[in-house]
């Protein structure tokens, strides 16, 4: 079994904030995993004791173009549901803002303890309009609004409570941890690079339409082959 680690890093700053140059990184490195026979799982990670704390907003208001750096952060948040290879979220510490849109779009997430979990835009008077969109997708309106109309992250226990990461435990067991859910959906094998991106889309169709679709997929996977 092999894992690649990602690690979520801005030399610039601290937070690991997300720019259009720290996404670029992260689009290139998740594609050249995915893009890696040898590579059977991706973690994904924060420098330092941060998982990451979103869109980098002080460089916005310096002058940086918001469409520039919400465009980056919706097409990383599009591309990881797509990926071939399972992905784990090895949440290090807080993952608030849009770091916490990055652990609602994971496979799976293993936390510490003292992480907070969520976005905090409203306490600031923003919205957080595109970091609201993956948690609203992973949580359902009802523990998404919780969060996001309040402005106060989940706690690691409560973010396990409303199943926005599946496992906390201490930190010096959190790669241990985080790898053990990749071993788990390892067990697949080849099958996960039609079956993973079959199962975000089939959560983004209508139930009727995913049956449909899913029986078309299961014919191909299962014609004898010539």
């Amino acid at each position: 079994m092999t894992v690649t680690t990602i690690t979520i890093s801005n030399p610039s700053g601290e937070g690991n904030l997300l720019n259009p140059d720290v996404i670029a990184r992260l689009v290139g490195e998740l594609q050249q995993a995915d893009g890696d026979p040898a590579v059977t799982g991706i973690m994904l990670t924060g420098a330092g004791s941060v998982f990451c704390s979103g869109l980098d907003i002080p460089a916005i208001k310096a002058g940086g173009d918001p469409v520039e750096f919400a465009t980056a952060l919706a097409g990383l948040l599009k591309l990881v549901p797509t990926l071939s290879t399972p992905i784990v979220a090895a949440i290090n510490g807080d993952a608030v803002a849009s770091g916490a849109s990055l652990v609602a779009i994971m496979d799976y997430a293993v936390c510490t303890p003292d992480a907070r979990i969520g976005t905090r835009e409203v306490s600031l008077g923003i919205w957080p309009m595109v970091a609201q969109v993956p948690l609203i997708q992973r949580l359902g309106a009802r523990w998404a609004m919780e969060n996001v109309g309040s402005g106060e992250p989940f706690t690691a226990e409560r973010a396990r409570e409303v199943g926005l990461v599946n496992e906390i435990v201490a930190p010096e067991r959190l790669h241990e941890a985080a790898q053990a859910w990749l071993e788990k959906a390892a067990r697949a094998g080849a099958v996960t690079a039609v079956g993973r991106p079959a199962f975000y889309r089939f959560a983004e169709l209508g139930y009727d339409e995913a049956l449909d679709a899913s029986v078309e997929l299961f014919a191909e996977m299962n014609r004898p082959a010539r």
